[in-house]
């Protein structure tokens, strides 16, 4: 009968995972990335949350998965901040926090000041 090992749980988000835990994440799928299925090379793959750390996702093996660097990583993560920012926005905006747009472009009608004929500038009504 084999000893059952237990599932690793960072006790913080910034905990570092360990190598052996690495390893068993590299190889629950054989060295593939998770989302293309290429073989990883040595150096060119990333432990990813499953369900990112800023989304709510645990800091732990079973929301670990193994991604190539470029470009399955990279896009994966670019992904998980718009989700984040939508989820923010939400929030804000159900306790009725209203959110700085960008500041319009100066000179432009939306801008606080315009610019006299004669180069002078002044407060808009």
């Amino acid at each position: 009968m084999s000893r059952a090992i237990e599932s690793w749980v960072g006790k913080t988000d910034d905990a570092a995972i360990p190598p052996r835990v690495q390893l068993r994440i590299f190889n629950r799928l054989g060295g593939n990335c998770a989302k293309c299925t290429r073989k990883l090379e040595p150096g060119k793959w990333a432990c990813d949350h499953i369900v990112a750390l800023i989304n709510g996702g645990r800091h732990a093996e079973d929301n670990l998965q193994p991604l190539c660097v470029s470009p399955c990583h990279s896009q994966k993560t670019r992904a998980d901040m718009a989700i984040k920012s939508i989820v923010y926005r939400k929030a804000a905006s159900h306790v009725g926090i209203k959110l700085r747009k960008s500041r319009p472009m100066a000179g432009s009608r939306l801008s606080p000041f315009k610019r006299k004929m004669d180069g002078t500038i002044e407060r808009r009504n």
